[in-house]
């Protein structure tokens, strides 16, 4: 049974600055994308990565990724949709169109391009282990307000109850297949999941799989794995 990542990799990241679609940055001369599908393979649970890309990019795309995959797996790349959810859509179809015996779902931001292996093999472990969905978190260390529309606090949520979402997020498959065909809208494909009524378990993530949507970011993802540090 094969364990399949989805890299939602189409948008455009403005933020950025750099002209390009945000998971071709590069990051001390790596592409964003080419160091998250190299973390997805190298966790050693990765057997395909199904990558939707800007339509105009399937080409430059699939020449910095496709040598990654070890013997036995593979990328495919097809082009995303205008929403994260479309591309995520997209990528899922293709997976249990194109790979019939998959069994598990990641799903992967390519902006989060040093998520250390052993978070990815910790997620799949937890979806092998019995769990329907399963997300990596890390604490909240600062304190968090809920505000009104004015901008006014109405309370202050026990942040040792919160936790900060990171990826991949894992599935099985026929579980986020459900979610995808449920209708519903949200915000990332775990809160899709809850909100169809299955539980989402939780297992440590890791500051290293911060997510890269800014410059200052960049600058910080520099100068953190520089030097071989990665």
């Amino acid at each position: 049974m094969s364990v399949v990542a989805l890299v939602p990799a189409a948008g455009r990241g403005e933020r950025l600055g750099y002209g390009m679609p945000k998971a071709l940055v590069p990051v001390n001369g790596v592409p964003l994308l080419t160091r998250a599908v190299q973390g997805l393979f190298e966790s050693g649970q990765v057997q395909h990565v199904v990558i939707a890309a800007p339509p105009s990019d399937v080409d430059q795309v699939h020449t910095a990724t496709a040598s990654l995959a070890p013997a036995g797996g593979a990328v495919h790349v097809l082009p995303g949709g205008s929403e994260r959810t479309d591309s995520v859509r997209l990528a899922l179809e293709h997976a249990l169109r194109v790979i019939p015996d998959t069994s598990i779902v990641l799903v992967h931001d390519a902006a989060r391009a040093f998520t250390p292996p052993e978070v990815i093999a910790g997620v799949v472990a937890a979806v092998r282990g019995g769990y329907d969905a399963v997300i990596p978190v890390l604490p909240v260390a600062d304190t968090i307000k809920q505000v009104d529309e004015a901008g006014v606090v109405v309370s202050t949520p026990d942040r040792a109850a919160l936790r900060i979402v990171q990826t991949p997020q894992g599935f099985r498959a026929e579980t986020l297949r459900a979610a995808y065909c449920s209708g519903i809208a949200a915000t990332d494909d775990a809160a899709l999941v809850e909100q169809t009524g299955v539980a989402v378990h939780t297992v440590p993530g890791h500051p290293h799989a911060m997510k890269i949507t800014t410059p200052f970011d960049l600058a910080v993802a520099e100068a953190l794995f520089s030097g071989g540090q990665e």
